[in-house]
């Protein structure tokens, strides 16, 4: 049975083999709980996850320890906003975030909202950076946490990072960055980015489901939390539970992989996006949304004028699996937030395609999804007219 190509890598990407052949061995031979420390069993699985620490601080230039296991980076999100909240509440209420972030930041941010806090949500320019200038001049006194996405998981921009760490460091305000699209994409670097806490997750690096981290600064300086799940004090006591041994050893290995192909994978990924964009383009009324050039290199997201968006996607489904925006709120009616943030109507903003073009994406799938894109827009404004 044929299945459409796949182009929605922003949503997930399949786990990589080499992956799961790396988590086998930790569902049948190394099967220990990472607490048992009076065992053998225990030591293996306690010593493969001491391993993916190291993995992940190298990875954004951080320390072992300062690495805590989550579910993924929705629980990452919500640890470091709520966490620095409750820690800091005595030094000031007021969080400053972006309206294009993931609903894993936003909603935080708007549960904290009828707690008392104050959340000033920043607009982005029509390329969908933020201003520095206006971010500077929404800092108070009593701004306790910054929390600005690396890599925007709708229309792929990148955040001016080592600028906004440099202006918390020198307001002393925290900066938490939602790195879940950007790892084994983009350089990060906390330290030269002065990044005080990052969301990380598996699932978008070909990396299983189910897992993610949170890194948190141990000095300079030492950010604290307060833990939001409690029974039993793991993970320096911020984030109880048993730790689940074979996703986090996929993670190491999913991360390993990207780190070591990330320029080449970059270079051939940005081809594919300006060959598609090439022929896409040709049409009138086509906008591309986000950045030109300061976005990742598998993003394309395009907003198509004169067509019905209901029925762009339908006309496309056998072709190519994609979305009109983000993944975890692909079941709602409402316009994506983060295009209309951008300055479009509903109808275009619902008129859009957010291509994720990935590893195991090919040259000649490209070129097909393209003509075929280009094809049903042509068919669609034919019969509106």
């Amino acid at each position: 049975m044929h299945r459409p190509i796949y182009l929605d890598n922003h949503a997930t990407t399949p786990v990589d083999r080499r992956v799961v052949d790396a988590m086998l061995p930790y569902f049948y031979e190394h099967f220990g709980n990472p607490s048992s420390v009076n065992h053998q069993y225990g030591w293996e699985a306690e010593a493969a996850v001491k391993q993916v620490r190291e993995v992940l601080a190298t990875a954004i230039n951080a320390s072992p320890e300062e690495i805590i296991f989550t579910s993924g980076a929705t629980e990452a999100n919500n640890l470091a906003i709520k966490g620095v909240a409750e820690a800091y509440f005595a030094k000031g209420q007021h969080i400053i975030t972006v309206v294009t972030e993931h609903n894993a930041v936003i909603d935080p941010c708007k549960y904290l909202e009828t707690l008392g806090f104050e959340v000033t949500f920043l607009p982005v320019d029509k390329d969908g950076l933020i201003n520095l200038i206006e971010f500077k001049k929404a800092i108070r006194s009593d701004t306790i946490l910054v929390s600005i996405m690396a890599a925007n998981n709708e229309i792929g921009v990148l955040q001016p990072l080592a600028e906004i760490g440099e202006i918390c460091r020198e307001h002393g305000i925290i900066f938490h960055s939602d790195a879940a699209q950007a790892i084994g994409k983009i350089p990060l670097d906390v330290q030269s980015m002065k990044i005080d806490l990052m969301s990380l997750t598996a699932h978008k690096v070909y990396g299983p489901k189910g897992i993610g981290a949170l890194y948190v600064r141990r000095r300079n300086p030492r950010v604290k939390l307060t833990a939001q799940q409690h029974g039993g004090g793991h993970e320096r006591g911020m984030r109880s539970g048993t730790l689940y041994t074979p996703q986090i050893v996929g993670f190491g290995k999913a991360v390993e992989i990207a780190l070591a192909e990330q320029v080449v994978e970059n270079q051939r990924l940005r081809q594919l996006q300006q060959s598609l964009w090439g022929v896409i383009s040709q049409l009138e009324g086509i906008h591309l949304n986000g950045h030109p050039i300061q976005r990742l290199s598998g993003n394309l997201n395009i907003s198509v004028e004169g067509v019905n968006g209901a029925a762009l996607l339908l006309g496309l489904q056998s072709i190519v699996a994609l979305s009109s925006g983000s993944a975890c709120s692909s079941t709602s009616s409402k316009s994506s937030h983060v295009l209309l943030a951008l300055g479009h109507s509903e109808s275009l903003a619902d008129a859009s395609l957010r291509i994720g073009i990935g590893r195991f994406n090919t040259e000649l799938e490209i070129d097909q999804v393209g003509q075929q894109i280009v094809e049903t827009i042509e068919s669609l404004r034919k019969y509106c007219i």
